[in-house]
């Protein structure tokens, strides 16, 4: 009777183990299973994010120089037609994050900043310059700038830019939505993300 009683014991204690490390090397499995489906998810996302935009504009160029003591002045103008194409990026390429499988975390730590290109087609129209106020270089440059700054403005007073953050909150809110139904945490900066409406608060939303 005692060796039978023994042999219980020993029994319920093997078949304890195994299933207590079967379970563990479960758990382990879908943790691992997680930890690669975040992964994915930031391969997938870790992308350039585009928003394009296209302006037209018309300027009038004037530039007089007085000679002479002032009793002469000579003026250059000239008709500019300005097509360009504007992007507003975000590359998630630079995002920046830890996976902590044992905690069962996703730590963003850096989310880049947006990034304003804009690509500008000159055509002149009607130049008119004197031989003693030529058109020069640093008219063109001029003209470049002023029309960079002109467009930048437009561009701000736009809904161009509140369409690229949409599109970035698009993106940041595939990880909450992966790591919550994963049972994992996300946090921004040690901060957890318990709504995709936090982003919104974010600096970055707010330049």
């Amino acid at each position: 009777m005692r060796k039978i009683l023994i042999g219980v014991v020993i029994a319920v204690i093997v078949m304890f183990s195994f299933n207590y490390f079967q379970d563990k090397e479960e758990n382990r499995t879908v943790l691992k299973e997680s930890s690669s489906l975040i992964q994915e998810q930031l391969k997938n996302v870790s992308k350039l994010v585009v928003t394009e935009g296209h302006y037209s504009k018309v300027f009038t160029y004037k530039n007089s120089r007085a000679l002479f003591a002032n009793l002469y002045n000579v003026e250059k103008k000239a008709l500019v037609i300005v097509n360009a194409d504007v992007t507003i990026a975000y590359d998630l390429s630079k995002l920046e994050y830890v996976v902590d499988e044992e905690k069962k975390e996703l730590l963003i730590t850096y989310i880049p900043e947006k990034e304003i290109n804009i690509y500008p087609d000159f055509e002149y129209y009607d130049v008119q310059a004197d031989f003693l106020n030529p058109f020069e270089a640093k008219d063109y440059n001029t003209i470049n700038e002023d029309v960079r700054k002109r467009l930048m403005e437009q561009v701000e007073a736009s809904n161009l830019i509140s369409n690229a953050e949409n599109r970035l909150l698009s993106e940041l809110s595939k990880f909450y939505i992966l790591t919550n139904s994963l049972g994992w945490t996300l946090k921004y900066n040690q901060e957890v993300i318990q709504e995709v409406d936090q982003f919104e608060q974010l600096p970055l939303f707010k330049n």
